[in-house]
C-alpha cells in the first residue's frame, strides 16, 4: 500500500492551489492529487454550456501566487482551464495527479494515526479497479456539489415535449441551437451567462423563464485600472495591487448592501433602467430578498441587456403549469413555444465529495459536525476541507485555507504531534451560512454547523480570515493535539 503524507482530493482551482502551497511551505512532504475526471479543471472542465465563464473577476478568482495576464477580467471557461494548465506545468504537478481515480471511502485508525483511503480507478477499457492508499492527512478540495446529477424539479408533461430538454451540467457536445427557439428555466448565474451566449450564437429567440428575479449588475469584462497598471508596473506588483483593489471594493459593496439595502436596490434599479430603457419591466428585476442574501448576477459588458434591446431575448417572470408538446405552459395560461428547454435550475450540494468517511468505526455525518475556523470538522482527525465565500470569490478562501493547513502540518512536525482534531464540546451551534439560495436551503441538513463565536464562527470576510488563518495562532482554542 502506498504511504503518503498528504492526500489532496480534487484537481480544480482549490486542489491545484493546495498542492502548490504544500510544495512551497512543506517541502519534502509526499502527496498525491486524486481526480475523478480524466482532466484537470474541476468545475471548468465539467461545465461546457454556451458562454460558461466566471462570475467573479479573475484577479480574485486567480491564485495569489500566479498573476492573471489575460486581457479579460471576467474570463471564460477555456481561459480558466488554460490558466490552471499553466500552473500545473510551472510547478510540475502532473506527476502527482491520479486521473480517473474516485475516492469512495476514507477510514481513520487512531492506533496508527493514519487514513486508509479506498479509490476506484477507471481503466482504459471502462472497467474499474480498487486501489488503496494510506495518508497521514487528507485535504478535501473536491468542491461542494455533485458532479453527476444537477438539480431538476419534476415538471409535469416533460415526456410530452417533442423537443430537447437539457441541464447545463450535462451539456451535449453537439447540441445545435442555431435558428431554434430556446426557453431557459432559471434566473441565477448560469442562466444569466447562457441566455446571451445562445442569442449571440444564433438562436432564433431565447426566453429566460424565472419563477423569481435575481439582482443583476453590468460590469466591463476588462478592468481598465488593471490594464493601465499592467502597462506601467511589473506583472506581480500590478497583480497584487489589482487583487487588493478588487477584494476591498467587493467587501465595501457587500457591507453597503447589508447596511443600506434600500439604497443598493435603488442603485441596481437605476443601472438596469439605464441599460434597458423602454425594455425595463420592474417585476422582472425586483427580487423578494435583499441584495447579497443571494449572490448578485454579473452581466459582463451588459450582454444580456443588449440582446434584450435587440429583441433576441426576453425575460418572463411566472410559474410553470406543465410542459406541452411544443413548449412550456404557464399557470396564467400563456404558452412559451420552444424547440429546446434548458433546465438551469441549480445544483445538488454534496459535502466531502460524497466520500464515506469513518473515524475509528464511526461514520461521519457532516451535518453533525462543527467547523473550526471554517477548515476542520469537529471529531475528524487530520482532515481539512475547503469551502469558499458566498459573498466573494471562492478562491480567496481557498488560498487562506491552504496556508492554514500548511501551518498546521509544520506545527505538528515541529512539536512531534501525529494527530490534530477539532473538539466542539460545549460549543453553541448555528446554521452553516445565512444564505437564501435554493441549493443551500435544499441541503441545510447536509452542511456542517458553525459556532456562535470565534474560532468556530464563519466570518465571510477575507480580511478577517487573513488575520485568523494566515497570521493567527495555530494551536488555538478548540484544537486537540496528540
Amino acid at each position: 500500500m502506498e504511504q503518503l503524507d498528504v492526500l489532496i482530493v480534487g484537481a480544480g482551482i482549490s486542489g491545484i492551489g493546495a498542492a502548490v502551497r504544500l510544495q512551497e511551505e512543506c517541502p519534502g512532504k509526499t502527496f498525491a492529487i486524486i481526480e475523478g475526471r480524466p482532466r484537470i479543471g474541476g468545475t471548468w472542465d465539467l461545465f461546457r454550456y454556451p458562454g460558461v465563464r466566471s462570475d467573479s473577476d479573475m484577479y480574485t478568482l486567480g491564485f495569489d501566487f500566479k498573476p492573471w495576464t489575460h486581457p479579460k477580467a471576467i474570463a471564460d471557461g477555456p481561459a480558466i482551464k488554460a490558466y490552471l494548465g499553466e500552473t500545473v506545468a510551472e510547478h510540475q504537478l502532473e506527476q502527482h495527479i491520479r486521473f480517473e481515480h474516485h475516492v469512495e471511502r476514507a477510514e481513520w485508525n487512531s492506533d496508527d494515526a493514519r487514513w486508509t483511503i479506498t479509490l476506484n480507478h477507471k481503466q482504459a477499457d471502462g472497467s474499474r479497479n480498487p486501489v488503496t492508499v494510506s495518508a497521514a492527512f487528507i485535504f478535501m478540495c473536491g468542491g461542494y456539489y455533485r458532479y453527476d446529477p444537477g438539480y431538476t424539479p419534476e415538471f409535469v408533461g416533460r415526456n410530452e415535449f417533442t423537443g430537447t430538454v437539457v441541464h447545463p451540467q450535462h451539456w451535449p457536445e453537439n447540441l445545435d441551437y442555431k435558428g431554434k427557439r430556446v426557453v431557459v428555466i432559471g434566473s441565477g448565474a448560469t442562466a444569466v451567462t447562457m441566455v446571451p451566449a445562445m442569442a449571440d450564437g444564433g438562436a432564433e429567440h431565447v426566453t429566460m423563464l424565472q419563477r423569481s428575479p435575481s439582482y443583476m449588475v453590468s460590469r466591463p469584462s476588462q478592468d481598465a485600472v488593471a490594464t493601465a497598471l499592467r502597462k506601467r508596473l511589473p506583472e506581480k506588483l500590478a497583480y497584487k495591487i489589482i487583487r487588493q483593489k478588487n477584494v476591498r471594493l467587493g467587501a465595501f459593496f457587500y457591507k453597503l448592501a447589508k447596511s443600506k439595502p434600500e439604497k443598493v436596490k435603488a442603485k441596481f434599479t437605476e443601472g438596469l433602467q439605464a441599460e434597458l430603457g423602454s425594455h425595463f419591466n420592474a417585476p422582472d428585476f425586483s427580487p423578494s430578498y435583499n441584495p447579497w442574501d443571494q449572490r448578485v448576477c454579473l452581466v459582463p459588458d451588459g450582454d444580456l441587456f443588449r440582446n434584450m434591446r435587440e429583441g433576441k431575448v426576453d425575460i418572463t417572470t411566472a410559474t410553470i403549469d406543465r410542459f406541452t408538446a411544443n413548449g412550456v405552459r404557464l399557470t396564467d395560461g400563456r404558452e412559451l413555444p420552444a424547440d429546446i428547454i434548458v433546465t438551469a435550475t441549480g445544483l445538488n450540494l454534496q459535502m466531502l465529495g460524497g466520500v464515506e468517511t469513518i473515524v475509528d468505526g464511526r461514520k461521519v455525518e457532516p451535518g453533525d459536525t462543527v467547523l473550526h475556523k471554517g477548515v476542520m470538522l469537529s471529531g475528524v482527525p487530520n482532515y481539512a476541507m475547503w469551502f469558499g465565500y458566498t459573498n466573494a470569490s471562492w478562491t480567496l478562501k481557498a488560498d487562506l485555507t491552504s496556508d492554514y493547513v500548511c501551518r498546521v502540518l509544520r506545527h505538528m512536525d515541529a512539536n512531534g504531534k501525529k494527530m490534530v482534531m477539532a473538539d466542539a464540546n460545549a460549543v453553541g451551534v448555528e446554521s452553516f451560512v445565512d444564505f437564501s439560495s435554493g441549493y443551500f436551503q435544499r441541503s441545510l441538513d447536509l452542511l456542517p454547523k458553525q459556532g456562535a463565536a470565534l474560532p468556530w464562527k464563519l466570518q465571510q470576510n477575507y480580511f478577517a480570515d487573513l488575520k485568523l488563518l494566515r497570521k493567527g495562532k495555530v494551536a488555538d482554542v478548540g484544537l486537540v493535539w496528540s
